[in-house]
C-alpha cells in the first residue's frame, strides 16, 4: 500500500527516540514525517511552524465569518481603524 508523505524529511521512530532534537533539526524548520514500518505515523512539527499554522487557520476562520456577514444582503459599513 502506498502512502502520501507530506514532508521533505523523514525519520524512523527509532531515530526519533535516539535523538529527538536532531530529528527536529533535520527538518530545517519544516515538519518531519516520522515513519513506523515505512508508513507515516505522525509529523513532528517545530513550534515556530505550528504557531504559523495556527495563525493561518485563525485568519481563514475570521475570513469565513467576514464573508458570511458580507453575503447576508445588508450593505457593509465602512469604518476607519481610528473609529475602532
Amino acid at each position: 500500500m502506498t502512502h502520501r508523505i507530506l514532508a521533505e524529511t523523514t525519520a524512523s521512530i527509532s531515530e526519533l527516540k535516539r535523538n529527538p532534537m536532531g530529528t527536529v533539526a533535520a527538518g530545517a524548520g519544516l515538519p518531519v514525517a516520522v515513519l513506523n514500518r515505512n508508513e507515516p505515523a505522525f509529523y513532528c512539527v517545530p513550534a515556530e511552524a505550528y504557531e504559523a499554522l495556527m495563525e493561518r487557520l485563525d485568519d481563514l476562520e475570521l475570513n469565513a465569518v467576514a464573508d458570511a456577514r458580507l453575503s447576508d444582503g445588508r450593505a457593509p459599513i465602512k469604518v476607519s481603524l481610528d473609529e475602532l
